[in-house]
């Protein structure tokens, strides 16, 4: 039972309360990890300032002996819904059943009762790997996962609850932090209207309940989706590692090199304007040989008659005399000896054409 007056020690343990004289008690001051206000005096018997609290204070003393040594067989009531609004599908933890008496004689078993809600704590505790009587000195912290990994392609009876169970206040180096307790008082008042108080420190065993669940279906439009946007990720991928090996590496020149084909516009121009040139003089050599081979034709049905040594085919024209037109279509020439001998006659006809 605690009284709310002028305590006349706070506790040695307490740096902040600690004092040598009334200057290391400042008045209205609270005391930092303490119980109350200091007053101002300081307690030379205890070295301690004099506090204003609920006096008097809490003495802390960790227990020896297990405290829940009987509340191994105590059983919990976990009932859990999922529901997946978009698929307007929803289940439950509990065996969907007529028997009013189910369960009033069933515990959770993963294998035959995997739709009981009812545990048994020893139970709980030992799927964490702890002992439940180590734990009932100190209290402790369990956590429960409830996994809902559904397929809504297949029937609902392969959409099942999946537990796990861990300990959640254990550290390894068995801190000061470790179990789980928690304080509450009683307020009330005697006959003179003093204010009383009872305080109570509590060790106990905290179950937090965690839920996720995800359930899938398949759909054509999300499909579509997805293979657009990863075919659309390896463009940008191939872009990305260009960019790197053209602009931030050292033998960039040496991937350029490889990657581009040069092409030299002039040049080209150049070789089209030749090809063409060269194509029309092809044309034009065609059409002279052509018009040769029409002409030879020609000559040759006008019935050319030439009698004439071959000697006298190899001398200049500039060395024949002058030309005489006897007839139309026919002309006369008499070559001079070079030596100034008495110059042959030599007749010539042809047709002009």
């Amino acid at each position: 039972m605690q009284e709310h007056i002028f305590c006349l020690s706070q506790s040695f343990k307490v740096p902040n309360g600690r004092c040598v004289s009334d200057d290391d008690c400042v008045d209205g001051e609270p005391v930092i990890a303490g119980h109350g206000i200091k007053t101002g005096l300081c307690i030379n018997s205890t070295g301690t300032c004099e506090i204003q609290a609920w006096c008097p204070v809490e003495y802390s003393k960790r227990p020896s002996e297990p405290m829940l040594t009987e509340a191994e067989n105590f059983t919990i009531y976990i009932k859990n819904f999922i529901r997946f609004p978009k698929f307007e599908f929803s289940k439950s933890n509990v065996l969907d059943t007529s028997d009013g008496s189910y369960l009033k004689r069933c515990t959770f078993d993963k294998e035959d009762h995997p739709y009981c809600p009812i545990f048994r704590l020893g139970d709980l505790v030992s799927w964490t790997g702890h002992d439940f009587q180590d734990m009932a000195v100190k209290g402790g912290s369990v956590g429960i996962l409830i996994e809902w990994n559904c397929d809504l392609d297949k029937d609902s009876s392969h959409c099942n609850p999946e537990y796990s169970f861990t300990r959640l206040d254990m550290n390894l180096n068995n801190s000061v932090t470790s179990g789980y307790n928690f304080r509450y008082a009683r307020y009330y008042k005697d006959q003179n209207g003093e204010t009383y108080r009872t305080l109570y420190k509590v060790y106990g065993i905290r179950f937090d309940i965690m839920i996720n669940g995800q359930a899938g279906k398949f759909n054509i439009v999300p499909t579509i989706i997805a293979i657009g946007s990863g075919v659309a990720l390896l463009g940008a991928g191939a872009f990305a590692c260009d960019m790197i090996l053209l602009y931030m590496m050292n033998t960039s020149s040496f991937y350029r090199e490889r990657k581009f084909e040069i092409i030299n516009f002039k040049k080209d121009r150049t070789k089209a304007k030749d090809g063409k040139t060269g194509h029309r003089e092809k044309k034009s050599r065609k059409t002279a040989a052509e018009k040769e081979a029409a002409n030879s034709i020609k000559k040759t049905e006008g019935s050319e008659t030439t009698v004439e040594s071959p000697s006298t085919e190899s001398q200049s024209v500039e060395k024949r005399g002058p030309t005489i037109p006897r007839n139309t279509g026919q002309r006369y020439s008499a070559p001079l000896s070079p030596q100034g001998a008495q110059p042959k006659q030599h007749i010539t006809f042809s047709s002009l054409n």
